[in-house]
């Protein structure tokens, strides 16, 4: 275990704020001491004092940050994520790259350079909810006939406090729309089942957000002995969160809002009472272990784009 991390974090979003005070918290539990810098372009509002008291140094431009950081966390807009990577990836051992890894799937993978020995682990926080972690464990899977999955929401509502219209998810040239947005779908529905042989995909913009990006996808996924249906949209005015399984004994519902698993016909329900901050903890727990030669990284920069390929255009045979 090492003694102490240099840490850097570009960009510092909500989600960079959560996985900084979570950083911060796992460490301190682990006993271990640290270093967090800060890189960011200096045009996002300034961290409040509870993430201040945590910051070493503050950099305005990658070339005036060190070139010996433990893990550097890209956290910045999606549309930056794989300069940021080409940027930093000869000043850092390891990275966190917030999902979805990218805005385009028609990269090279050869030119970011990757060290071999490096841990590039690509965020997937619905894994490690007890409701995914229950169905992976518990189940015996390989009964499912056809699963259903919907994850609705209203847009204006995420981000309290800030305009929906001028946060990245409105506008396509940011990596904007629900189908890479709410790419965790599909990344715990690979996670569960494996990538599906045949994926067929409509999207667009269909509702009176004041958006250019697409507010609703739907899929069909075939597999060999099941098939999959997924709905993503930004307008349910009621949120839904929701993976409905069908088998022979049951239709198993696991509730991902209310963090419960029912099953319909033998009316049972499990209810584990997880908050948001409980999975995205344990996740950035396993990444640390990743790092430290605990456990291996499920989900590399090359599997998340294949993950990504499916959510933006489907998947032909």
């Amino acid at each position: 275990m090492k003694g102490l991390y240099k840490i850097g974090m570009v960009g510092l979003g909500s989600i960079g704020t959560r996985h900084l005070l979570n950083i911060v918290s796992i460490l301190k539990e682990r006993g271990i001491s640290y270093t967090i810098d800060l890189i960011r372009s200096g045009i996002g509002t300034e961290p409040d004092s509870k993430v201040v008291q945590h910051i070493n140094q503050v950099y305005y431009s990658y070339c005036f940050a060190p070139s010996d950081y433990d893990v550097i966390f890209v956290t910045n807009p999606t549309d930056l994520h794989y300069q940021t990577i080409q940027h930093f990836v000869e000043k850092t051992k390891h990275m966190f790259i917030e999902k979805p890894v990218f805005d385009k799937i028609d990269v090279s993978l050869e030119t970011l350079h990757l060290k071999s020995d490096g841990v590039y682990y690509v965020a997937c926080p619905l894994r490690y909810t007890d409701v995914i972690q229950y169905l992976k464990f518990k189940l015996n899977l390989s009964r499912v006939f056809c699963a259903r999955v919907i994850c609705s929401s209203y847009l204006p509502e995420w981000r309290p406090g800030q305009d929906y219209r001028k946060n990245y998810s409105a506008h396509k040239e940011q990596g904007g729309g629900v189908s890479i947005d709410l790419i965790h779908e599909w990344d715990y529905l690979c996670y569960l089942f494996g990538q599906p042989d045949e994926v067929l995909n409509i999207k667009g913009k269909y509702s009176n957000l004041e958006i250019d990006s697409d507010d609703l996808s739907l899929y069909i996924a075939q597999y060999p002995t099941m098939a999959i249906e997924v709905h993503l949209d930004y307008f349910g005015r009621q949120s839904i969160r929701e993976v409905q399984l069908f088998t022979n004994d049951d239709t198993i519902i696991g509730d991902l809002i209310n963090s419960e698993i029912r099953f319909l016909k033998r009316r049972e329900i499990i209810s584990f009472k997880e908050q948001r901050n409980d999975y995205q903890r344990k996740e950035i727990s396993h990444f640390f272990d990743m790092m430290e030669g605990r456990v291996v990284n499920d989900n590399d920069i090359s599997t998340a784009l294949d993950t990504l390929k499916i959510a933006k255009e489907g998947k032909r045979k």
